[in-house]
């Protein structure tokens, strides 16, 4: 992986490297540099989304590249419409959940894919090692306010007519659905699309100010969608996160459903209209052993691979599997263009509750999951922690203790400065424990400091 570009794109503080104004700038020239002519930018909410689109525009304008703006938009809206329109690439400025401080650069082939290693490493070679993709003056503030909105709301409309044309039924009347946009990229998109197909919405969090995008709300924090959906009597809600591409949901008893019970409900509806291809679904290491209990019922094989959208993708084109995700609620599906859409997911729940003529509740009903626990621990440098000798003895103490019936994953964050300690087992009372030592050795040994 490029040093430059994570697991998901580029991402950091921004105004600090990698996103600062001089190494973004020198990113729009080698991205039209590289090849691409026509570049589609779209970007949530984040007040630093504005100079980075700007830096982004100019560089490619300084480079005889194309620009359309599409403003506030959604990662998969992006991905969406480079395929279709087409462009040659398309760029969103987005730190998905992470807090407004962060922010980050995705970029998206014409096929709609993210794009290669290979791409990624010549692009990353470009903005290191040539003098001539320098900056010259600060970027101008000038902006036409005006046409940029009328274009904005041009691309969109096309973005939420290929939603709706995926939709399996007509209208979703009578559902009444919250939706937590995390005043993020999805807040004037996903109540529009709902609206129009006849849905009763109950939209929260769609007051984006620039700093509130993703605080205390949306798909990280799903708590007050629960809640709102026992307040309004609601069919059941979803929560996105700050550029679109997760969806957590409640049942209408407020209990919250991960990406874990999306793909186990997903996956029962394909293979019940023959269209699960492959019979398999695409999941990685995070996922709970739950779900391939479930689906091993169902006669629905499973394929584990790293973390990561990018990894779940190319395990999904190399075996041609119909359906992946993660239990973070990004969900791909072969219809949807081969992009994680939180508002494609949501739609698809709709459409099997009004197909099956049940709840939420019990569409979800199947899939019972093992104990699990995941604790965060953030640290100052990633090194191969297999080679330190007491936090290698306690995960392997813990991996043999809980022997077949569980697991042990431990992994750094592929965008922020984090390991990830996560067990699961049968008892919670054993994998918590197991779980806070391994935590507490690594922060001994890595944590940041104070």
């Amino acid at each position: 992986m490029c040093e430059l570009f994570g697991t998901d794109g580029i991402r950091g503080v921004a105004g600090e490297y990698p996103l600062d104004f001089p190494t973004v700038y020198k990113l729009g020239k080698a991205v039209v540099r590289s090849g691409k002519r026509s570049i589609l930018i779209g970007r949530d909410t984040r007040t630093s989304g504005l100079w980075i689109e700007k830096a982004l525009q100019q560089a490619i304008l300084s480079e005889g590249g194309e620009v359309t703006l599409a403003d506030v938009i959604t990662t998969p809206g992006v991905a969406i419409l480079s395929r279709n329109i087409p462009f040659d690439t398309g760029i969103v400025v987005s730190a998905s959940h992470n807090p407004y401080q962060d922010n980050g650069i995705k970029m998206f082939s014409r096929n709609g894919i993210k794009l290669s290693d290979e791409e990624e490493r010549w692009i990353e070679q470009a903005v290191a090692g040539d003098a001539n993709l320098d900056p010259g003056a600060k970027i101008s503030e000038d902006r036409n306010q005006d046409e940029i909105i009328a274009l904005n709301q041009g691309l969109v409309e096309r973005y939420i007519d290929f939603l709706r044309a995926a939709s399996s039924v007509p209208t979703l009347k009578p559902l009444k659905v919250v939706l937590d946009c995390a005043h993020g990229a999805a807040f004037h998109i996903a109540p529009q699309l709902f609206k129009k197909l006849g849905a009763e919405v109950v939209a929260i969090n769609t007051q984006p100010n620039g700093r509130n995008i993703n605080h205390n709300c949306g798909a990280v924090y799903p708590q007050q969608m629960a809640q709102t959906v026992l307040e309004a009597q609601a069919s059941f809600g979803v929560a996105f996160d700050g550029d679109g591409d997760r969806a957590i949901f409640s049942d209408e008893k407020g209990n919250l459903l991960d990406g874990d019970y999306t793909l186990f409900i997903l996956a029962r509806s394909l293979q019940k209209k023959g269209q699960l291809e492959s019979g398999c679904v695409v999941i990685t290491v995070m996922a709970n052993k739950g779900l391939e209990v479930a689906l091993q019922r169902e006669h629905i094989r499973t394929l584990r691979t790293r973390v990561g959208d990018r990894f779940v993708l190319a395990e999904m084109l190399r075996g041609n599997h119909s359906l992946g995700g993660e239990q973070s609620g990004h969900v791909i599906m072969k219809a949807g263009f081969f992009v994680g859409d939180g508002i494609l997911s949501a739609l698809k729940i709709g459409n099997l509750v009004l197909e099956e003529g049940c709840s939420l509740g019990d569409l979800a009903r199947g899939l019972e999951k093992f104990p699990q626990v995941l604790i965060n621990v953030r640290v100052r440098e990633k090194p191969d922690f297999s080679k330190i000798a007491e936090i290698q003895r306690d995960i392997e103490a813990a991996q043999e203790s809980l022997g077949e019936k569980g697991r042990v994953v431990i992994r750094y964050s592929g965008t922020e400065p984090l390991v990830r300690v996560m067990l699961e087992g049968e008892s919670a009372g054993e994998i918590n424990k197991y779980a806070e030592g391994i935590a507490a050795r690594f922060h001994e040994h890595l944590g940041e400091t104070s």
